[in-house]
């Protein structure tokens, strides 16, 4: 089964962090049922009794993978399958949508002000750019991080201010831009042409966001989404933002949120945050409600 395991990771179209938690994944599917075990419904059951003590998110994960793999090697009764997930998995909780706004506005409003003239550094100065714009880009966008991250410079319409991206589960979609985003990345990328060496590579492949530590030398190389959730965080500190108020997702949130609360709109919300289902959208509608002005009206106008 571990050269079947191989071949349909190898076959995968997935990002490297993607691959290794498949990977994961399915050495727990083998220590569940054996290197020898059938594909079948049975060992698929055994595997999922292991699963139990784990929350609903991650046996999500690891369900998802195993699927995927009956899938690429033909076996198993999928409808089986799909009933044995559901009776041996917890459903996830939905819960209302509750983050902290004021710091993540607050970043907001330093990033905005960030040039290139934090430090005299150059590293620094394209650091401090790229940043910059790439916090007004994951606020304004409702891009995910690594969807940010895998951005190429190709991929940006500049006159229509857009992108066409392939997001979660491999589907296009089209994300739009504000004038601060975009603006925020011409002032990166142009002083990036200043510095960056000649790349027999053609412009529109290089990544729209690049490392410019030392370790990453002349080349010039996409940042990954831990380091630039990192260098998120040292912003975050600058700013004199206790980085563990603000989470990954919490920008994301924003995004909804606001657009939201601007239109009363679940569906364009929706359509904008490319949410598969509309059930993730309501989670927000608590935002804007007719008890927040009931209850102004009651206590605050009195």
């Amino acid at each position: 089964m571990k050269t079947e395991i191989n071949r349909f990771l190898d076959s995968l179209s997935r990002s490297p962090q993607t691959i290794r938690t498949y990977r994961h994944s399915l050495d727990l599917f083998l220590r569940a049922v054996g290197d020898d075990s059938e594909l079948n419904t049975d060992a698929y059951i055994k595997f999922l009794t292991t699963l139990k003590s784990k929350s609903p998110s991650t046996q999500k994960v690891h369900t998802t993978a195993v699927l995927k793999f009956y899938a690429f090697c033909k076996a198993g009764n999928q409808a089986e399958l799909r009933e044995a997930t559901e009776h041996y998995t917890r459903k996830q909780g939905r819960r209302v949508v509750n983050f902290n706004r004021e710091p993540l506005e607050q970043v907001l409003t330093y990033c905005e002000k960030l040039d290139g003239n934090a430090s005299t550094s150059l590293g620094t100065n394209l650091s401090a750019l790229r940043d910059r714009a790439f916090v007004l880009t994951l606020a304004d966008t409702g891009l995910r991080m690594s969807e940010a991250c895998s951005l190429k410079r190709g991929d940006i319409d500049w006159l229509e201010q857009r992108a066409i991206i392939i997001g979660k589960g491999d589907k296009q979609a089209m994300v739009r831009f504000s004038n601060r985003s975009i603006e925020a990345l011409k002032v990166y990328l142009r002083e990036r042409a200043k510095v960056e060496p000649n790349s027999r590579k053609p412009l529109a492949a290089e990544p729209l966001f690049a490392r410019h530590d030392m370790r990453a030398s002349k080349k010039i190389r996409p940042i990954t989404a831990g380091g630039m959730w990192k260098a998120i965080k040292a912003r975050m500190t600058e700013a004199g933002v206790d980085h563990r108020s603000v989470r990954l997702h919490d920008f994301r949130h924003y995004f909804v949120t606001l657009t939201y609360l601007a239109k009363r709109d679940l569906k364009l919300s929706q359509e904008l945050a490319r949410h598969a289902s509309i059930s993730t959208t309501n989670r927000y509608a608590h935002l804007a409600g007719e008890a927040d002005a009931a209850y102004d009206e009651i206590f605050n106008k009195r």
